[in-house]
């Protein structure tokens, strides 16, 4: 028998959730998926400091100050997507600054600047996915680049009505977060007997059944597990975006990895969600869960990108 990741490479494109080259070499994933946390991490690899050191040399002299540290970051995002472009058939997803996750314009600038750096290194935008995080002002940036052929990963997503709205705007991909929807009602005492029972897991099986009765195109894209349970648990899913361990996990593994999600399957009917601005802001506030994560997601890929321009200002 083969491994369960060969067999859920059958049933699902698999996409490797690291922005560590060797990872990627290793597992052979269709895409690959970074974001400020994974590329924080990668830069205090060893292997990476000729990269970053070729980087900082590339800008121009002078101070480094808050605009000179986050274009060394946006081209250190780059670069490290570039590598990866060589490793995977597919797209790689490189991810716009958190700290402009509340103003459409700006995301709309930085996504078109994130594409433009990948052509000026013979990457087109057939090869991107521009992340962003799920907010109003996210989602209505990400319909401005849909339309001019920029492909968007809407990011952060803990909720059907972040979905449904990624949908109506034409987004090309979500990534709802199962594990951090887990962790968020562990932490109110909910523990679930089995990956069924987690809401990480019926979050996605709802977006994924919504956008099947509705035949949207935009990709669903699990993302952030837990355990090799709630992968298992979502295989047949568009894509899955899944950590290096978990891949290892998945690769030594030979049982019966059966397929659990399907577009024939038959779905329990969701009504078409109101996608006005104000239904969405109002849907959004009613889901607790989903506004504190959103929130804390965005915090915490902000305080990272913040460590990351501070690595990038002390080098020597």
């Amino acid at each position: 028998m083969s491994s369960k990741l060969d067999q859920l490479k059958q049933v699902t494109d698999v996409v490797a959730d690291t922005g560590d080259i060797d990872a990627i070499r290793n597992f052979s994933p269709q895409d690959a998926t970074t974001n400020p946390s994974l590329i924080l991490k990668a830069a205090q690899l060893p292997q990476y400091r000729p990269l970053i050191q070729r980087v900082i040399q590339a800008q121009s002299d002078g101070a480094r100050d808050a605009q000179w540290l986050q274009k060394t970051a946006t081209q250190l995002a780059v670069e490290i997507g570039s590598e990866i472009c060589k490793l995977v058939p597919g797209k790689v997803s490189t991810e716009v600054d958190a700290r402009l996750s509340f103003n459409t314009d700006a995301m709309i600038a930085q996504g078109r600047y994130i594409a433009d750096l990948y052509q000026n290194k013979g990457i087109g935008k057939e090869r991107l996915l521009i992340k962003i995080a799920s907010t109003w002002e996210g989602i209505q940036a990400a319909k401005v680049l849909e339309k001019e052929g920029i492909e968007c990963n809407l990011t952060l997503l803990f909720s059907l009505i972040q979905a449904a709205a990624c949908a109506e705007a034409g987004a090309t991909l979500i990534s709802p977060f199962v594990g951090r929807i887990l962790d968020w009602h562990v932490a109110r005492g909910v523990k679930p007997d089995t990956a069924n029972d987690d809401p990480g897991v019926q979050s996605v099986i709802a977006i994924y059944s919504y956008y099947k009765q509705h035949d949207y195109k935009t990709v669903v894209m699990g993302a952030s597990f837990r355990n090799m349970a709630e992968i298992e648990a979502l295989a047949g899913c568009d894509r899955l975006t899944i950590s290096p361990a978990l891949l290892k996990e998945l690769s030594e593994d030979s049982q019966v990895l059966p397929r659990k999600l399907s577009p024939s399957m038959t779905f329990e009917p969701i009504s078409k969600l109101d996608i006005t601005e104000s239904g969405f802001r109002w849907a959004l506030n009613e889901d607790a869960m989903a506004t504190e994560k959103l929130a804390e997601g965005i915090r915490a890929f902000a305080a990272d990108q913040i460590k990351l321009e501070i690595l990038l200002s002390e080098w020597t």
